[in-house]
């Protein structure tokens, strides 16, 4: 049996997209509640009978979490242009080495507005 097995998580940040035109809204400072969706995908182990314990993808996340709730994230290295597709990618790449099944990265940054990525 394969799965897709997903994990919500949120973070609180401010942002600023910098390439965007002068007058643009987004290009002021402004902060998000971002919501983060980290989506696991795979065979389901027989013994176990899940893909990964719940667990796994939380202790994956959270380094992540510390570096990015509360901050500005134009500072963090990697995203000096936090759009969300970026965000998204920058997410991907810091997870994949610790979560191999790693299939989906989706970034909300508000409830009617996400980018889902799907790795590189």
């Amino acid at each position: 049996m394969n799965v897709l097995l997903a994990h919500q998580f949120s973070f609180e940040a401010a942002h600023r997209l910098p390439l965007l035109p002068a007058g643009h809204k987004c290009a002021r400072l402004h902060g998000h509640s971002f919501g983060v969706e980290i989506a696991v995908q795979g065979p389901v182990d027989e013994q176990a009978g899940w893909l990964v314990d719940y667990d796994q993808i939380a202790a994956a996340w959270q380094p992540l979490y510390e570096t990015l709730d509360h901050r500005y994230l134009n500072e963090i290295e990697g995203l000096e242009n936090p759009t969300s597709e970026n965000l998204a990618a920058w997410i991907w790449r810091r997870l994949k080495p610790r979560l191999p099944c790693l299939g989906r990265v989706t970034v909300r940054e508000t409830c009617a507005a996400r980018c889902e990525y799907e790795g590189e």
